[in-house]
């Protein structure tokens, strides 16, 4: 079994973050939830990387959009309260790995795109200072209406990419349901729902992936970003989906 106690017994380097994790996907991960609406987190042992070197964490984490704009604006993701849950597993320090672009297909994140590309270099620069311990991803709004048998193909592929370049071919890897709150003008609620039914045959194909549950969860006035509170909760349902892989 590998538990915690199994894991910390890794040669560390002198690294400065025992735990490193990449996030990954469209705008649901990055976080648009409103900094107004939950009170802001902090913790010493947690991290972010930025410009190839480990900061103190704060929010946003992953600023891929414009931090004040008054409507789609970078802000709350569930980043924060994974990372403070897998600092209190580990009994060590976590770092986060923000690389998630709002608004991107799947087919922009496969092996050869920048998004890709883009994830790897920030991923070897945070192996340089931490062992990266596994991948979150979360999108799928750009995506659930197309052919989820070649989304299912194509998913397994770029996971498959990711782990053999990075060098971990059995790196644990969460994905996330979409929210069935959603109601944006366009929105097919029963598709979302069927994309969510899909998701355990797509973790089976990748391997060592679990699920993380969301799809009760509420959603803000935009009708389709996760609200802070639902980030809130959507970090520590990533962090009990990844611990259910390395206890197994």
């Amino acid at each position: 079994m590998n538990t915690a106690a199994n894991l910390k017994q890794d040669k560390q380097a002198a690294h400065d973050v025992y735990a490193s994790f990449l996030m990954i996907g469209q705008s649901n991960m990055a976080g648009r939830g409103h900094f107004n609406e939950v009170e802001p987190l902090s913790d010493p042992r947690c991290k972010m990387l930025r410009m190839g070197r480990w900061q103190p964490m704060s929010e946003p984490v992953n600023p891929d959009r414009q931090i004040l704009n008054p409507s789609w604006h970078s802000g709350i993701s569930l980043g924060p309260t994974f990372a403070i849950d897998a600092a209190n597993y580990f009994n060590a320090s976590a770092g986060l790995i923000p690389c998630a672009d709002g608004g991107t297909a799947l087919r922009e994140w496969m092996p050869g795109t920048t998004l890709f590309d883009h994830a790897v270099m920030m991923s070897s620069l945070a192996a340089r200072s931490s062992t990266l311990r596994g991948i979150l991803w979360h999108q799928g709004e750009s995506d659930y209406k197309s052919c989820l048998d070649d989304y299912e193909r194509d998913l397994a592929v770029m996971f498959g990419e990711f782990r053999k370049t990075l060098g971990e071919e059995n790196l644990p890897v969460v994905i996330g349901e979409l929210s069935g709150c959603m109601f944006y003008e366009g929105v097919e609620i029963e598709k979302v729902k069927g994309f969510n039914r899909r998701l355990p045959a797509m973790a089976a194909r990748i391997g060592n992936c679990a699920v993380a549950k969301a799809e009760d969860l509420a959603v803000q006035a935009d009708g389709v970003h996760f609200s802070a509170a639902s980030q809130r909760t959507l970090g520590r349902r990533y962090f009990e989906a990844f611990r259910s892989l390395v206890e197994k």
